[in-house]
């Protein structure tokens, strides 16, 4: 247990692959983690939970773990090291319908799909190689939803159709070597997709790229990233982005840096299926319980006005790391005299609980029957653009509801040009997880703060033509 403990104190709380040996040297149970520090120390101290290898726990002899730079990489890492050595007690849940594999196609647009362990299991061999060019996993409990949007922002692969389509002929080398033929007039795709529309694809729809071009800056850096190899992804990308810009394609070279930036800083909290928070233990290894059920809800709050006139509130939505347009709301500064922003958020905070779902007590009830409107989920973090004192506004609201919401403020300070996280009440459990996922927080912000002026100014121009 010694040699445990000094592994333990050395494990890094950042995401990464965990792997357990036993006395032979066979690796028998490899995992994931978004911070080893937390996942790996829950095996070894603090209460039992039900997962299986923590039964056979006393089987492992050496513990050694992988650092990635997000989950994903986590996630990919673990199914290399599963397809590999097949460990036992990994292999031990393959029928577990949780297993999923990202595949492939030949298509001469090949397609990014997921296939589940189950339809996997009945395909054989030959199924196999006839459908698919490649196969990625089994990936354990991973929310393939998710997942497919990370990838898509990261590789912009396509799901559409091109405006011609494969020839009926069953003859394969036609697919080999991309043979079309024109579809009728009203089978053509008269607009780009929607995800043309937001740059996330190429132009497959509307026949801006070719399939050759497209397997080169598509299909390719995608392959060699779900095969582990994000650094080789790196390289290409930076040797296409000094071709683009010495060809003076600059549009190409912006969409490349882009991506550079984007495989640097991957948003991937909402990947692993299991949870969102590794179980934080405090120091005598008892669980704080921070595991959180899905959604993860972060609301964010904002006030702008000019002077003291035309205040106005918003709210903005993130689940699972995306933002969730439906559920933004705007309000407009009824009660607030002068120019407070502290007192409008107050405000804002009070009519928004007005909405608030059964929480179990009397002042709640009574709000609820004061109001007819539609119910909104409470959030599992709140996010106030501001520094203590619109934390501490917020704060009152709360404890008068008697609601234990994590609350933060995000303040720029006195030169605007931090992020300092301003920690409200029930947030100690969430302390690693905010400082590891600043840049989320920080994008929360900055949409509460485009959401309030853009109401504003839409306010502000809607009274100028009177």
């Amino acid at each position: 247990m010694k040699i445990f403990k000094q592994i333990l104190s050395r494990l890094p709380d950042a995401p990464g692959s965990y792997l357990f040996y036993n006395l032979k040297k066979e690796l028998i149970y490899v995992g994931k983690a978004t911070s080893l520090k937390n996942r790996v120390r829950s095996y070894f101290v603090g209460a039992r939970t039900p997962r299986p290898i923590e039964e056979m726990i006393h089987e492992v002899a050496r513990v050694d773990y992988k650092e990635t730079n997000s989950v994903l990489e986590a996630v990919i890492l673990e199914a290399l090291y599963i397809k590999k050595f097949l460990p036992k007690y990994n292999v031990l849940g393959k029928d577990d319908k949780s297993w999923n594999y990202l595949v492939i196609t030949k298509d001469i647009f090949p397609r990014l799909e997921t296939l589940r362990q189950h339809d996997f299991a009945l395909l054989d061999e030959k199924a196999k190689r006839q459908k698919f060019a490649k196969i990625f996993g089994p990936y354990p409990g991973l929310n393939t939803m998710a997942t497919l949007k990370i990838l898509r922002r990261l590789f912009r692969f396509s799901t559409c159709y091109p405006p011609v389509i494969l020839s009926a002929t069953k003859n394969p080398s036609h697919h080999r070597k991309g043979i079309l033929h024109s579809v009728q007039d009203d089978k053509r795709r008269k607009r780009p997709c929607l995800y043309y529309e937001m740059g996330q694809c190429l132009g497959v729809c509307t026949g801006k790229i070719t399939a050759r071009e497209y397997r080169a800056k598509v299909i390719r850096p995608l392959q060699l990233f779900l095969g582990g190899k994000t650094q080789a992804v790196l390289a290409y990308f930076k040797i296409q982005m000094r071709a683009a810009s010495r060809a003076q394609n600059y549009e190409a070279a912006a969409h490349l840096r882009d991506q550079l930036k984007q495989l640097t800083r991957i948003q991937d909290i909402t990947i692993i299926n299991q949870s969102f928070f590794e179980p934080t233990l405090d120091d005598s290894g008892q669980s704080l319980k921070t595991k959180v059920q899905r959604p993860f809800r972060i609301e964010g709050y904002d006030i702008s006005n000019l002077g003291a006139s035309e205040k106005v509130g918003s709210m903005v939505v993130f689940e699972n790391g995306e933002s969730k347009k439906s559920d933004y709301r705007k309000f407009i500064i009824k009660s607030v005299p002068g120019q407070s922003d502290v007192d409008c958020l107050r405000e804002v905070f009070e009519r928004r609980l007005r909405h608030a779902p059964h929480v179990g007590n009397a002042y709640m009830r009574s709000l609820r029957r004061d109001s007819q409107r539609d119910v909104w989920p409470l959030p599992n973090l709140i996010l106030v653009d501001g520094g203590r004192s619109q934390v501490r506004a917020v704060k009152k609201v709360l404890v008068a509801r008697h609601l234990t919401i994590p609350l933060i403020g995000l303040a720029k300070g006195k030169e605007r040009k931090r992020n300092d996280i301003i920690l409200g009440p029930n947030t100690r459990p969430l302390l690693l997880w905010l400082e590891s996922h600043r840049k989320l927080l920080i994008q929360v912000r900055d949409e509460a703060h485009r959401f309030a002026i853009k109401f504003h100014r839409a306010r502000r121009a809607k009274f100028a033509l009177h």
